[in-house]
């Protein structure tokens, strides 16, 4: 899956082992779904599960990995076959992300565009649409120049940046035995309301930093809306408007109590970290209104943007590493199902 920033990937055995003692089976809701991980590994324990989160891109990974089933989306290996086989075609994205800003090589930009158009030219159904975009938008974080996000490039190539641009077909799953999955677009705190399910899982952003903004351009080639940009990051202009109560501290954690008091859901399970706005106090003390709260803590390196210390968009040092470090906590509340 492509990199990203609050990935669960070493917390997904404590996860998946959580749920699974909270309800053997049945359907799990995760709200801030992002790359789809947490969800696209419950689906494979059986569960039926629900994503939600407000970025397209967001969205359409899990329309890939939860929603679609891998029987019902058989013409996308070919698909990806003959995207492969296009020649490059430059166009918007090979302007905004490898001339105006160098995020890629200008070749596989211009196999980006042309790939993309020739999706637009198909009319594929949502499923189907999704499992090729993915494909594409993993193939090009695989040759991206960058340290994880899209807040900067690197002075330098990435050596993986010279690499050529190849799809491979996403691991979609077949249907779960508890059932068909969906993906949702929705504000999380109007999601947490109206999406029922046996077990809540929240894993909201920790502090000011945008998803969107970190991820700009797999939002716009999602969308391939074409928006006009700003910064040397090439950021789309409505990153400055999109903005979420859960990257605001004064908000964050009362949006944070209107969901754990309006979800219908049994249990909940929440990632959170020790950077994030809220303290591990007053996760435990939101959490206590819906029953005893038990807490597990990891201990993990950050991420390795942050290992090498804070650069400016000329690739000039401007900050110190403050720690290399930070927990996680996984808290649970609720009984079994």
């Amino acid at each position: 899956m492509i990199k990203y920033i609050g990935s669960k990937r070493r917390l997904l055995p404590l996860i998946v082992e959580t749920v699974r003692e909270l309800c053997p089976t049945g359907t799990v809701i995760d709200l801030f779904s992002g790359t789809g991980r947490v969800g696209h590994a419950l689906k494979g324990e059986g569960y039926r599960v629900l994503c939600n989160d407000h970025n397209a891109f967001a969205a359409t990974l899990a329309r890939c990995y939860v929603q679609a089933d891998a029987e019902d989306v058989v013409a996308a290996a070919q698909l990806i076959h003959e995207f492969n086989q296009l020649p490059g075609s430059p166009g918007y994205f090979t302007e905004t992300f490898c001339r105006e800003s160098r995020f890629f090589q200008p070749r596989n930009g211009a196999r980006v565009d042309a790939i993309r158009a020739a999706i637009v030219q198909k009319s594929l159904d949502p499923e189907l649409e999704a499992v090729v975009l993915v494909s594409l938008m993993e193939a090009a974080d695989r040759v991206d120049s960058t340290t994880g996000v899209q807040m900067a490039y690197l002075k330098q190539w990435a050596p993986r940046a010279h690499k050529d641009l190849e799809l491979r077909m996403p691991a979609v799953l077949p249907r779960a035995p508890a059932g068909k999955g969906a993906a949702f677009q929705l504000d999380a705190v109007a999601a947490a309301a109206q999406l029922h399910g046996d077990v809540l899982y929240l894993d909201p952003p920790y502090n000011q930093h945008s998803y969107l903004g970190n991820y700009h351009i797999w939002e716009s080639l999602v969308r391939w809306d074409k928006p006009e940009v700003y910064g040397v990051a090439c950021k789309r202009v409505d990153v400055r408007e999109r903005t979420s109560v859960f990257n605001k501290r004064r908000l964050a954690f009362e949006a944070l109590r209107t969901i754990v008091r309006s979800s219908p859901a049994r249990a909940l399970v929440v990632s959170f970290s020790n950077e994030g706005y809220v303290t591990q106090e007053e996760m435990i003390g939101l959490l206590s209104e819906r029953g005893e709260v038990r807490v597990v803590t990891r201990d993990f390196k950050r991420y390795v943007g942050a290992q090498i210390g804070i650069y400016n968009p000329d690739g000039d040092r401007v900050g110190e590493i403050s720690h290399l470090r930070n927990q996680e906590y996984v808290f649970i509340v609720g009984g079994a199902c």
